[in-house]
């Protein structure tokens, strides 16, 4: 199977995800098969929302829509055009993935597939169902991926290299233990927004989707304001009220309330507007509910202070950052995770 007949495989999965949230959609043509899989996955999806409560059908199809987009020719041509997959040896990859948000792990899983790798899937539990689905899809479309993609619950075994995600414990445990292979392992990370009080209205309510999607899990979800001193949050809190309804998510609500009630007990300063609680502190990453926000005088002293702490940040979102308000959740193909190269790793087994 050649880098194009992979490319133009994983074009019709695209294609495929697009037919989610887009009633209007005739890229891909509707056939008995692309039906069956479609109501498998719709079905899942259900599912997916049934097992882990902080899933929610529109944040799954969010994420479905995501891929929908990246998927296409062009940005596969774009992302794969600086490397040269032309080894005759296929390795097998595993991946241990995490289970925050839908889907997480789905780049490392095409990354693997290709470059033209097999791949060895070892799923969260909190995160099972959607994946097979989209392989089996795969494997329809080119019966040629049957023999390399795997699906285990069990310890791993017979691989050559390993791409693994967790916490910070489960990620020394992983460094330990597959040491004596080639691996890349991500660990917690945290995003963060630069404000001026110069943003527009726009760029808040943007800032919003940064904050709030998938209820704030992402480690590219901002978890963290940097704000000057004397910084007015009125604007700020008035466009992030339309995302008042995760108030109906008796999860967030009681996350809200129980960190509320902590905070105050602790007598800590805090401004809240009724379902977001911010609180000024130091820390990276800020518990559900809640966004810390830091003061700073100094933008270059700020961006100095960002630079040591690079390890434990994802995203830096701001209007002179590397990422503009609004695109965290929209990343492109070449947006690696902790900015390690998947592809380069993969090219170089």
């Amino acid at each position: 199977m050649t880098i194009e007949e992979r490319k133009s495989y994983f074009v019709q999965v695209g294609k495929f995800l697009s037919l989610f949230g887009d009633a209007t959609n005739n890229s891909i043509k509707i056939t008995p098969e692309n039906e069956r899989f479609f109501n498998e996955l719709n079905n899942k999806i259900d599912q997916a929302v049934h097992y882990n409560g902080w899933f929610t059908r529109e944040n799954v199809i969010f994420s479905l829509q995501q891929w929908s987009k990246a998927l296409t020719q062009s940005n596969l041509d774009q992302w794969l055009e600086p490397y040269k997959f032309d080894k005759p040896e296929q390795k097998t990859v595993a991946i241990i993935m995490a289970g925050n948000i839908p889907l997480v792990g789905f780049h490392d899983f095409v990354s693997v597939l290709i470059s033209g790798h097999k791949v060895l899937v070892k799923q969260s539990s909190n995160d099972k169902q959607l994946l097979p689905v989209i392989a089996g899809f795969l494997m329809n479309i080119a019966p040629e991926f049957e023999e390399r993609i795997r699906f285990t619950e069990d310890k791993l075994t017979n691989f050559d290299a390993v791409i693994a995600t967790g916490s910070n414990n489960t990620a020394r445990y992983f460094e330990y233990y597959f040491s004596g292979k080639p691996n890349i392992i991500r660990k917690n990370r945290n995003s963060v927004a630069i404000l001026t009080g110069n943003e527009s209205k726009e760029e808040l309510e943007a800032l919003s989707e940064d904050v709030f999607r998938y209820f704030g899990l992402g480690c590219r979800n901002v978890s963290k304001l940097y704000v000057p001193e004397n910084y007015n949050f009125d604007a700020f809190f008035k466009a992030m009220y339309p995302w008042n309804t995760l108030l109906n998510s008796a999860k967030y609500s009681n996350n809200y309330d129980y960190n509320k009630a902590v905070y105050l007990m602790s007598e800590f300063k805090l401004l809240e507007n009724g379902f977001l609680i911010l609180k000024e502190d130091e820390s990276f990453g800020s518990p559900i509910a809640t966004l810390f926000y830091e003061k700073f005088e100094d933008e270059k002293e700020l961006q100095e202070k960002l630079e040591q702490n690079k390890e434990n940040l994802q995203c830096v979102v701001g209007t002179n950052a590397e990422i503009d308000f609004g695109q965290t959740q929209q990343p492109k193909l070449w947006d690696y995770a902790d900015g390690v190269d998947t592809l380069k790793f993969l090219e170089e087994l």
